[in-house]
């Protein structure tokens, strides 16, 4: 595992703990990109000679190969430019009408919360599950809000601030129940842990591939049944079109309209042939030992608060803490500029849940990956004992 270190330079200069943001990105990665674009770019599904016609094979691939890697394969998986294009395409793509009835919660990242803050403008009625303390949602919370023009059930796989995996197995089937569809954001746990939805049974998961060792500007739906209206439609998208009408394509292909994001998608599938490779059960078993020395190693600092469950099994590599009375900004910039460690401050684009916990200001958060150490988590410690110490 620590090996792999060799396809990211940077982690030579310093410590990069900002991965829940975004993943470094791997040489081989950038390699399949380039040896694309010198050698077989073309637009897809568009043309006879032999550069698209290659073009178009590794960009089915790409998405046969993302389906596979979640388990999806008997669904649709459609690319777009990030996870929170992901989420509008269902939110908008649902044809929600006044009075119909959604379910979030307190915990989302902004994505999966001003999409429905947005519908409501338009009659669209959205109620918020407020999690425990650790970050968890309980089900039964869910349960007791459902009535008969409930449409949706939207919530995070796993928290992007307190690191809590969530019983998505548990709400998904509580919905299906009531036959309510449920659109989960995997952009935090795809990356980190082994997923499958045919077993989580979603009826929509989106990730995006910045955060799992793949290039920036692409992202993923999933689709148990293609049923969502296109939220764009054009170029690329259709079979036949008259001044009375047009006929989409079946599959992906009419839920991307326009030039894609080719070059983006050959990345992804590097990265996913990466982490195939490693398989995630390693991934998750090399952070969870990373996480609970750093989490341990916090708690037993005077003046740190740690935030988030203790139990390594509802947990991922994300930890947020503050240092007794300094600004997270602040820490975040020392331990930037004093020890090379790369961390987040701030929000974390959660604010409805930063009102929650009380904390106006927010967190600095911590967050790991496959290529972090137990050497680089024992400076971080230090670092933070630190400047503890010195305020």
């Amino acid at each position: 595992m620590l090996s792999f270190r060799e396809e990211i330079p940077i982690t030579k200069d310093l410590i990069y703990f900002d991965n829940a943001s975004t993943s470094l990105m791997p040489k081989t990665v950038l390699d399949a990109m380039n040896e694309y674009e010198l050698t077989a770019r073309a637009n897809v599904g568009r043309g006879i000679h032999r550069l698209s016609q290659i073009s178009s094979q590794i960009f089915w691939d790409a998405h046969e190969k993302t389906k596979a890697f979640i388990g999806g394969e008997d669904g649709l998986c459609v690319f777009g430019k990030n996870c929170t294009e992901a989420i509008n395409k269902v939110a908008y793509g649902m044809s929600l009408k006044k009075g119909d009835h959604v379910i979030t919660t307190l915990l989302e990242h902004h994505s999966n919360i001003l999409p429905w803050i947005e519908l409501r403008n338009n009659g669209v009625l959205v109620d918020f599950i407020t999690p425990d303390q650790d970050g968890y949602l309980k089900p039964e919370a869910f349960e007791a809000l459902i009535c008969k023009n409930t449409r949706l059930i939207t919530f995070t796989h796993v928290s992007n601030v307190l690191g809590t995996v969530q019983p998505v197995e548990t709400i998904c089937s509580l919905a299906h129940d009531y036959e309510i569809k449920t659109l989960v954001d995997g952009a935090q746990s795809v990356p980190h842990i082994p997923v499958d939805v045919s077993e989580t049974g979603c009826d929509y998961y989106s990730f995006s591939s910045h955060k799992m060792l793949g290039p920036m500007g692409i992202g993923v739906l999933w689709m148990k049944e293609p049923d969502l209206k296109p939220m764009i439609i054009g170029g690329g998208s259709i079979t036949k079109v008259s001044a009375d009408g047009y006929a989409l394509e079946e599959g992906y292909a009419g839920y991307e309209a326009g030039t894609p994001n080719v070059t983006g998608a050959i990345g992804l599938r590097a990265a996913i042939r990466i982490l195939s490779d490693l398989k995630m059960d390693n991934v998750r078993g090399h952070e969870t030992k990373l996480t609970d020395k750093l989490v341990d190693g916090l708690s037993g600092i005077d003046g740190i608060r740690v935030f988030g469950p203790t139990g390594n099994e509802r947990r991922v590599g994300v930890v947020s803490f503050l240092i007794n009375d300094l600004h997270p900004h602040d820490t975040a910039h020392h331990l930037d500029d004093q020890f090379d460690i790369m961390v987040r401050s701030g929000d974390h684009c959660c604010m409805p849940l930063m009102t929650h916990l009380g904390l106006p200001d927010g967190t600095v958060r911590a967050s790991l990956y496959l290529y972090n150490t137990d050497e680089e988590v024992d400076i971080f410690l230090s670092a933070v004992r630190e400047l503890s110490e010195g305020i």
